[in-house]
């Protein structure tokens, strides 16, 4: 689907990735509502965009089941419909082995991963399926197919993120409505303090590291698949890589992550 005037929901648009993909939508066409738990953070991109007249901000809490219908409606009712939704909010866990994992922070993760996006494409799906076309993408992650040392849990909610993605991918073929599930890999982005972690943003070594994509690189990516309607795809080197190696032989991807990565997350 061509985002160019058309009406796009995008979550987590106060920073990272989802601020990118706000302003990647904004220069493309579209009219965009980006949703965030952080007005502030909305506001900074509002400011970004250079108030962008195209752009609304919605501070909604994605985890609150009626919060997210009820902006649904609101928004629906404010614009008149709305074209496509981009689920990508998200926050990972403190890097700790499953065993030393507290109950409340597993229920955090798949609350805000899992159905913050269930709820997102449940309010909006029966609208959608009304438009003449309509897209609705969800961002997963490369740690949403594969075992990623002391995040068991995060991989855990966007392997959920994945299967839904592809269900329902399979149960709207013939309608308008496309479905795409993005596999992002590392993104030099600040999901750490965004997760309440820790304070520290990503370092500027980290951010420019050749190993991770800048958010607007990713972002790029991302709006490019989901207009050329792609089912699934990967976003990154690192993506594509893991999804080889993972695809040939499970057992040795996973003990190369391990090794690679295992020792400097303790």
């Amino acid at each position: 689907m061509k985002v160019i005037d058309k009406n796009i929901v995008v979550t987590g648009g106060g920073n990272g990735l989802g601020r990118q993909l706000v302003l990647k939508l904004l220069s493309k066409g579209a009219r965009v509502i980006a949703v965030d738990i952080n007005g502030a953070a909305l506001h900074e991109t509002y400011m970004i965009s250079g108030k962008n007249e195209k752009l609304l901000t919605r501070v909604v809490n994605i985890t609150e089941k009626e919060a997210v219908f009820n902006f649904a409606e609101e928004i629906i009712s404010t614009l008149g419909h709305i074209d496509g939704v981009i689920n990508n909010a998200g926050i990972i866990q403190p890097f700790v082995d499953l065993k030393d994992l507290r109950l409340e922070q597993i229920d955090k993760v798949m609350d805000v991963n899992f159905y913050g996006t269930l709820y997102m494409t449940k309010a909006f799906l029966n609208h959608l399926l009304d438009r003449p076309e309509a897209h609705i993408l969800n961002v997963a992650s490369m740690g949403g197919f594969f075992p990623f040392p002391g995040q068991s849990s995060y991989g855990a909610s966007k392997a959920a993120v994945k299967l839904m993605t592809e269900g329902l991918y399979s149960e709207l073929l013939g309608t308008n409505v496309h479905v795409s599930v993005a596999f992002p890999g590392g993104i030099a982005t600040d999901i750490m303090k965004n997760s309440e972690i820790t304070n520290k943003s990503a370092s500027a070594e980290e951010k420019n590291s050749k190993l991770l994509l800048s958010p607007s690189a990713a972002a790029e990516k991302i709006i490019s698949g989901m207009e050329k309607n792609k089912h699934r795809f990967f976003v990154g080197k690192d993506s594509k890589a893991m999804n080889f190696i993972y695809s040939i032989n499970p057992g040795f991807a996973t003990r190369l992550i391990k090794k690679v990565l295992g020792s400097k997350l303790q």
